[in-house]
């Protein structure tokens, strides 16, 4: 008789759902317990009065990802998803008053590169193309679906050609000086390394390669992440799985050095064979999953936390230049931007990313009527930081609207107020993260191979989501949680207590098929 061991999945984030529906598909008896009143983790929803306004992530790219996730539970994406392939990916503004689009067609981009900067922009465009593929197919296989290798593993792994290729003893902001003389398209390319909370300054070149994942397709999703993560959710009850929203847990227990239980802030607790934590980090180290999880990873320091975010969600009316879904409006001065992040502090001139979360390739709004809009500049990871200035949610929106403003465009208020997300409200819905929103940041060659990996130091215990192998967003955090149930799975399989169930297809662990994947 197969038996089935209790897991506990701690957070219902993409790398907390996506384990779950792997382990239940695997034949886990799995329960996922969420905090907050619905899953998705960052992928919120703010509500003012009966509008929901996100507050998260929106860029959705790498989609086969998530069609291969559910095809091995079963399932079909493209049925339980609604998505639309946008052929604008974002358009960018400078104070000089120029403006450049980039787009899914990359002849159409490199054309619109040529007039925007000349011809030799447009060549060194095709160039950089080339050399981001090149490192993303580098480290697709090798490292990115892989459970965490070391460097020399690698090497071994992807050839010493491929090491080379990727760059890492680069400084991105250098490198890209070879592709783009132009420094606004310095600037455009360099804020690829804000996507997993970095520096462009500071992290390596190996960054290039999310430009590429942004090229190869960015989506629109009919309500938003937060439905993706809903869906998620169906998914795993379907396969016999549980999700519980509004159950903080406090505590992980340990027997004889191994987990053996949760217990929730209600005092309940539920017994676990395994428990997979996806949430940062740090969590443990500051004892917030109870002090025999102290030592449960490596330890980060403050400096190495990643960017965290100042958002303002809210409804209304713009009014100025015409808007596609993703816009960034650049500051006057990348390189002092970044020197004050670093230093700590508040920029003064921000790089400022609007979200006209209901248009796609329109720039007008074909709906009409009331628009929600996310609005999001960069912070430092101070939430937990008593010396650092809270800013009052009327100075986040002022220091938005100023930038706007620079540009011809303005807000107009709608019928309910804004919600503004400040680097101390991301701390006390991420406990543990400083407000940081990505992890660790990527600085240096090494910061990527500092990340934990899925497995800890007390058996029994897995980690998932931005803050460990292979990195932040969306994608990523979703293929850790894959690993974290493959990892687990694996354990389970080595005792003489369970044997994962076939997934669809024949396959019993996530390897096999990762390696198929692009």
């Amino acid at each position: 008789m197969r038996l089935s061991p209790p897991v506990a999945v701690i957070g219902a984030g993409f790398g907390g759902l996506a384990a779950a529906m792997r382990l239940a598909a695997g034949g886990c008896a799995v329960t996922v317990f969420e905090a907050m009143p619905e899953p998705g983790g960052k992928a919120r929803s703010e509500f003012s009065g009966p509008h929901a306004l996100e507050a998260g992530p929106t860029v959705f790219t790498m989609k086969p990802i998530f069609e291969h996730l559910f095809a091995e539970i079963g399932a079909d994406f493209d049925s339980a998803v609604k998505t639309t392939p946008l052929a604008c990916l974002a358009r960018h503004f400078w104070p000089d008053g120029s403006e450049l689009d980039l787009f899914a067609d990359r002849d159409r981009s490199s054309d619109a590169i040529a007039a925007f900067a000349g011809p030799l922009a447009a060549e060194g465009f095709r160039r950089f193309c080339t050399d981001s593929r090149s490192m993303f197919e580098a480290l697709d296989l090798s490292f990115m679906r892989r459970a965490k290798p070391g460097p020399v593993e690698l090497a071994r792994i992807a050839g010493l050609s491929a090491m080379l290729r990727i760059r890492p003893f680069t400084r991105l902001w250098d490198a890209l000086g070879d592709y783009f003389p132009d420094p606004r398209l310095r600037q455009l390319f360099g804020r690829y390394a804000t996507y997993c909370g970095s520096n462009p300054f500071l992290s390596p070149a190996t960054l290039m390669l999310i430009a590429h994942a942004e090229m190869e397709g960015v989506w629109a999703i009919e309500g938003g992440l937060p439905k993706l993560a809903k869906a998620m959710a169906r998914e795993l009850e379907r396969l016999g799985g549980t999700l519980r929203c509004d159950a903080r847990v406090t505590r992980i227990e340990t027997r004889q050095g191994r987990v053996s239980a949760i217990v929730l802030a209600s005092g309940e607790v539920f017994p676990a064979e395994a428990v997979i934590v996806n949430a940062d980090t740090e969590a443990f180290h500051l004892g917030l999953l109870g002090d025999s999880m102290r030592e449960a990873v490596p330890a980060r320091t403050r400096a190495r936390r990643s960017l965290s975010a100042v958002t303002v969600s809210f409804g209304g009316h713009i009014s100025g230049p015409g808007l596609p879904m993703h816009n960034v409006f650049f500051s006057r001065d990348y390189a002092r931007e970044f020197r004050q992040l670093a230093q700590g502090h508040m920029p003064e001139d921000p790089t400022l990313y609007l979200c006209a979360l209901d248009r796609r390739d329109s720039p007008m709004n074909r709906r009409g009527g009331e628009e929600r809009f996310l609005a999001l500049i960069n912070a430092p990871p101070r939430g937990d930081d008593l010396t650092f200035d809270k800013l009052e949610p009327n100075q986040c929106q002022a220091r938005i609207e100023a930038v706007l403003s620079r540009h011809g465009v303005r807000i107009l208020p709608g019928r309910h107020s804004p919600r503004t997300m400040t680097p101390q409200d991301f701390e006390a819905l991420f406990p543990g993260s400083g407000g940081g929103l990505y992890g660790q940041a990527t600085h240096g060659a090494m910061a990527s191979f500092q990340r934990p990996g899925a497995r800890t130091r007390i058996p029994g215990l897995y980690c998932a989501g931005g803050s460990v192998h292979p990195g932040a967003g969306v994608p990523m955090v979703t293929i850790s949680g894959s690993l974290a149930a493959e990892a687990l799975l694996t354990d389970l399989a080595s005792t003489s207590r369970f044997h994962p169930v076939a997934m669809p297809g024949g396959i019993s662990t996530p390897s096999a098929t990762m390696a198929g994947t692009r």
